[in-house]
């Protein structure tokens, strides 16, 4: 297996040249990685913050067939760096994460793991971070054109459009025209997307690091993630201890450590790649998958 090239996704074989060359170099990273982590499997994966991806249906696909070609008997390591995406994609993820590390599944968030990758956090039976790590609020995201947006500030926006127009005294055709922009069926669908970001939440804690936490106190715990106003803005992040105070499994990482600069160093090379060059990357020390820029 050591011998063996790494894979390619079909829709970036015009950059294998350049990646593979990149590769070579992650590749010690990777080894010496897993000798930090007793053996354990070490898998990155990452999705642009610049490019209009989202975590989807794709990547657990992805992520297993990576799994096939990784010695996970000691375990997974999953190094995640993501603003987010579908939420049932990330209930995916977990499933094909713990079901490949025979439930012996941990990750690292080196930089920011937002939304549906904090999910993915959440998911594991430990989480690995520095003082400066972030995760974040759990709402889904969407993407419209070239951006991105939290569907809690879209059925925020909508809802206080709505309430303005019904106390309006006089004229409310503004308000109506700026509420055409809306569509309430598929705002009814993102108050359904919240519901089940919360529940794919609490069984993915249940079944890891809260196994012995009643599912109602579950939610009271992370209360922090569940709503987007208590961090007043989406991105805003959730640091290491306020996730140890909300009762997840998270283990500090000495910013002078050398496992930290391992995962800065890999970190560095591969957000280098979801920000000029391909929208995804999943990448152990024999596997690369690309995912195109704009899926």
């Amino acid at each position: 297996m050591e011998n063996k090239e790494p894979k390619y996704h079909r829709s970036y074989q015009k950059l294998l040249g350049e990646i593979n060359q990149d590769h070579k170099r992650r590749k010690p990273l990777f080894e010496e990685l897993e000798n930090q982590f007793d053996g354990k499997g070490v898998v990155s994966f990452f999705t642009s913050f610049r490019f209009p991806v989202l975590i989807d249906d794709s990547d657990p696909t992805m992520l297993e067939e990576v799994f096939q070609n990784t010695d996970l008997s000691k375990g997974l390591v999953l190094v995640i760096d993501s603003p987010g995406g579908d939420g049932l994609a990330a209930e995916r993820i977990i499933n094909v994460c713990r079901t490949y590390s025979n439930d012996n599944f941990e990750v690292v968030a080196p930089h920011m793991a937002k939304s549906a990758a904090t999910m993915i956090c959440m998911g594991a039976n430990k989480i690995w971070m520095s003082p400066t790590s972030e995760l974040g609020p759990i709402d889904p995201q969407v993407i419209a054109g070239d951006k991105r947006f939290s569907v809690h500030s879209i059925i925020t926006s909508y809802q206080e459009l709505f309430d303005q127009a019904v106390k309006a005294e006089g004229r409310i055709e503004p308000f109506l025209q700026q509420l055409s922009k809306y569509d309430a069926r598929e705002i009814e669908s993102y108050k359904a997307f919240q519901k089940l970001s919360k529940d794919i939440a609490k069984k993915s804690l249940k079944r890891g690091m809260m196994k012995e936490v009643e599912e109602n106190e579950i939610l009271n715990k992370i209360d922090i993630f569940l709503k987007a106003e208590e961090t007043q803005v989406h991105g805003r992040p959730i640091n290491y201890q306020q996730t140890r105070e909300a009762g997840l499994n998270v283990e500090l990482i000495n910013n002078k450590s050398k496992l930290w600069h391992l995962l800065w160093d890999l970190y560095l090379r591969t957000h280098h790649i979801v920000t000029n060059q391909a929208g995804k990357i999943i990448e152990s020390k024999t596997d690369v998958f690309l995912g195109r820029p704009n899926q």
